[in-house]
């Protein structure tokens, strides 16, 4: 019997205590306030419905926030019909890989959360980049 996540989707992702992150231990959660995640479930978790691959947990800031809207995705504005409060800077959100690195190469991604970001990042991302992106760091 499939088991049915947060958004109702069944059994397509693995329990996030069960997926590993880019250093290859468990995956921690990201941020429960707000709830972030691809399933609003606190976890950068992914599956073959993710095609934005929400994997990355980054911390936001002022510079990147502004560059993601300037790609046409604005996070900082609150989207009540979709339960996203918008963004602020300090908050923790699962970025879309794809996106991290494009701020990365433009100079304004922001600071990650290695053990929260699922390993599923790694096939965008080099982990010796990410590392650089360290929080802890």
């Amino acid at each position: 019997m499939a088991q049915t996540n947060l958004n109702g989707q069944n059994g397509q992702t693995a329990h996030p205590k069960i997926a590993k992150n880019v250093l290859g231990s468990p995956l921690t959660a990201c941020c429960f306030e707000p709830l972030t995640g691809y399933f609003r479930d606190g976890y950068c978790n992914t599956n073959a419905s993710d095609y934005g691959t929400h994997t990355v947990c980054a911390v936001m800031t002022k510079e990147f926030l502004a560059y993601t809207l300037s790609k046409g995705n604005d996070l900082s504005t609150p989207k009540p019909i979709y339960n996203f409060p918008g963004l602020k800077p300090g908050d923790k959100w699962c970025l879309c890989a794809l996106r991290w690195y494009e701020a990365y190469k433009a100079g304004v991604a922001p600071k990650l959360i290695l053990e929260a970001t699922h390993q599923k990042t790694l096939a965008y991302v080099p982990l010796e980049v990410l590392k650089e992106y360290d929080v802890e760091d």
